[in-house]
């Protein structure tokens, strides 16, 4: 420790010198209980409406029941709240560390897992059976603790032993760590956590049905259990989600596209309809990947607050919400099937031959981006320079002297003021190789959200449905890589407790490479 300076022996400039030294650190110290003070009011406040929110969670669920919703609805919204109520606790215990007890708190009793079901036994032992003092370690017992793992219709049992090992000389004891869990104390394994996951979110089964599946399975797991299972790994899964989210943003053009959800209306049994956003990289990008955004409206705002300071190329259809961002900086890519589709549906229904017409010319804009597919963006500017261009001018000049001649407020009319009035956004693909010619790359990413309407009806909260739109952000982006979303989910949430903060992106979906699991068996030693 440094002594105290003697004063009495300072010469006037030391004394003052000492005295600048001084307040230079009581200012540094006023700078650091400043910022720690402002952090704890951020925390204090988060902590704040996340109690509120949970407890809001809490009388929904135990409230009288309404009539308005049939008891099936009923029971898919006690396990949205089960979920909701897991994520919250489980963000609340990250915020608010619980202190240190006094005395142990007693456990609940969990029954013992079936002992019919098959056993993996995987060993862990310290690295180094070399006692500090130079001695031999000597293994003088063992702790056991179980895991409940799922293959698709067949459960099976991880046993971990960690093997307990003495020096006989200095007494002291060596015994390898518990491996680090998503579910820390949980008995699912990432096998599980993942299987439910892509259940729920991928094949769209509600938890009362995988409820009933496990149990056939020979292993009943309520539909609380399987809740609050999903709304912890969501939470896990969020960092991940925020990195994907900041790699698609990372392009300069991109896709995006909303879908129609119905959500509970918060303090009621009666649903609205919320929106999912997607957005995802071009066909012609390598990056393969896509992230979903749920919101409790259609409102533009909800766009620009996820695309922030994003101001690239946003490929869309003519969807007004964009438009306040296109005045903000980013550039509008029309839609160029958006237009031919006002043409096939006039077609369709009566036959017209300006619309078969019109058709048949967007139909030669097509054949070109067919042959351009695997071109490079430079090859592919030049093709459209070359042989689209003459086309788009073409047809340009065609619309206008038709619409000339159409009445006002036909249905011809109103398909070729669709594309007039957004021909500048429909044609500028043309000058980037990059760009697609429409936006039906997001529309297929949509598709799954269509899917899982009819199978879960709703989504219970905005927090159950931004949570849906992150787990199947990483599930759609794997499967846009060609990879199993089972075998994906199941090495991330097994690699990600132990995933240092600053390497999260080696799980995206496009850069994830599975790590070959290790036989278990007995240590060589």
């Amino acid at each position: 420790m440094t002594s105290s300076p003697n004063l009495d022996q300072m010469t006037p400039d030391q004394l003052r010198a000492f005295a600048a030294q001084l307040l230079s650190q009581v200012d540094s110290l006023g700078q650091q209980v400043d910022r720690m003070g402002k952090k704890n009011d951020r925390d204090q406040t988060i902590i704040e409406q996340l109690t509120h929110e949970i407890a809001w969670f809490k009388r929904n669920k135990f409230a009288k029941r309404s009539e308005q919703l049939s008891p099936d609805q009923g029971s898919l919204l006690d396990d949205l709240l089960d979920t909701d109520i897991a994520a919250i606790e489980a963000e609340l215990k990250a915020l608010n560390p619980p202190a240190a007890q006094a005395e142990p708190r007693k456990q609940p009793k969990r029954a013992s897992l079936p002992a019919q079901f098959p056993r993996t036994v995987i060993y862990h032992e310290p690295d180094n059976i070399q006692c500090a003092c130079g001695c031999q370690l000597q293994r003088v017992g063992e702790d056991v603790s179980e895991k409940l793992d799922y293959t698709p219709g067949v459960f099976t049992v991880e046993q971990h032993v960690r093997g307990k090992w003495v020096c006989r000389e200095c007494e002291t004891l060596t015994q390898a760590p518990v491996p680090a869990q998503v579910i820390d104390k949980g008995i699912p394994t990432a096998g599980l956590l993942a299987h439910v996951m892509v259940a729920k979110f991928a094949d769209h089964l509600p938890l009362y049905r995988q409820e009933k599946i496990f149990g056939r399975a020979g292993f009943a797991i309520a539909r609380s259990t399987l809740a609050q299972w999903v709304g912890q790994t969501g939470v896990q899964l969020q960092p991940l989600v925020d990195a994907l989210r900041e790699t698609v943003l990372a392009q300069g053009v991109i896709h995006a596209d909303e879908t129609p959800v119905q959500m509970l209306a918060p303090g009621e049994r009666k649903t609205h309809r919320a929106y999912v956003w997607a957005y995802c990289t071009t066909p012609y990008s390598a990056l393969k990947a896509v992230v979903y955004d749920f919101s409790p409206s259609r409102a533009g705002e909800h766009a620009r607050n996820f695309l922030g300071a994003w101001n690239g190329k946003l490929v869309c259809d003519d969807f007004g919400g964009y438009k306040a961002s296109f005045q903000q900086g980013i550039t509008e890519i029309g839609c160029m099937a958006h237009a031919r589709r006002k043409f096939f549906d006039l077609h369709a229904t009566n036959k017209s031959q300006l619309a078969e017409q019109a058709l048949h010319s967007i139909g030669g804009l097509y054949e070109i981006e067919r042959l351009a597919r695997e071109m490079t963006d430079e090859e592919r500017w030049r093709v459209r320079q070359e042989k689209a261009g003459p086309l788009i001018d073409a047809l340009h000049t065609w619309m206008m002297a038709q619409r000339d001649l159409v009445p006002e407020g036909s249905a011809i009319a109103k398909a070729l003021d669709y594309s007039l009035k957004r021909w500048m956004a429909l044609t500028r693909y043309l000058d980037d190789g990059a760009v697609p010619i429409d936006n039906n790359a997001v529309e297929n990413q949509i598709r799954p959200w269509a899917l899982g309407r009819s199978n879960w009806l709703f989504a219970g909260s905005l927090r159950s449905g931004k949570r849906a739109a992150a787990i199947m952000s990483l599930i759609q982006s794997a499967r846009m890589n060609g990879h199993d979303p089972y075998a994906y989910l199941k090495d991330v949430l097994t690699r990600l407790p132990t995933q240092r903060a600053s390497e999260i992106t080696e799980l995206l979906p496009h850069r994830w490479a599975p790590i070959q699991s290790r036989k278990a068996c007995w240590p060589d030693i």
